[in-house]
């Protein structure tokens, strides 16, 4: 029988309000762009499997944060269970780009004893004669933090897919090298299930398989 879920990843969208966040995890999960997007209150919860190899597929948490100041508290007790990120900034914003290092800041002060790998995203990027942040200044910050850096269009559909598949791939890698580790009373990562099947020790901890059935 196949898998159900090989693994479960626990993901959080962050960056400044009005960024797209919504919009981009709608698109990816939903398929669908809304032109008008009410602005998330504290957090909102979406979820999809992805297969990242034939027959491995990983089930995606994903969480909406709030860009807002009087929403940030509700915000930071999300990021000590999350093992991947998100991190928006509006190409047509530029102090949305300068935010970056704060939210960096952020995560990294409130995720301890774990830690986040993070994706940077330029997003709007069918605004092109609105652009305010260029490609290769934002690819030397996400350089300079050990990101990667990709560019994204909500209403286009650009690059949606591969924003958050190449971020699922990386921390699969590392849960299968070992240098991500499932550990009790941690949410980022979740062993799956599959039907009949007995998992390998490379890719599941033995002692913690769980049945979802």
């Amino acid at each position: 029988m196949e898998t159900i879920w090989l693994y479960q990843f626990r993901l959080i969208v962050i960056g400044d309000s009005t960024v797209g966040k919504s919009c981009l995890i709608r698109r990816f999960t939903e398929g669908r762009f809304a032109q008008v997007s009410d602005p998330t209150v504290g957090v909102d919860f979406f979820s999809r499997l992805v297969e990242i190899e034939p027959g491995k597929r990983i089930k995606l948490q994903i969480w909406d944060t709030a860009g807002q100041e009087r929403f940030r508290s509700i915000t930071r007790a999300y990021y000590r269970n999350s093992v991947g990120g998100l991190l928006l900034f509006d190409i047509t914003n530029r102090r949305s780009f300068q935010n970056v290092h704060n939210w960096l800041e952020e995560a990294q002060s409130h995720v301890q004893p774990h830690s986040i790998i993070f994706l940077l995203v330029g997003h709007k990027c069918d605004l092109e004669a609105q652009r305010q942040v260029t490609q290769q200044e934002a690819e030397k910050l996400a350089g300079a933090y050990g990101m990667r850096y990709v560019e994204t269009s909500a209403r286009d559909a650009i690059n949606v897919e591969k924003a958050f598949v190449e971020l699922t791939r990386d921390i699969f890698e590392l849960v299968r090298s070992g240098d991500i580790k499932i550990q009790d009373g941690w949410e980022g990562v979740k062993s799956g299930f599959v039907p009949n099947t007995v998992h390998s020790s490379e890719e599941v901890t033995k002692g913690n398989r769980q049945c979802f059935c």
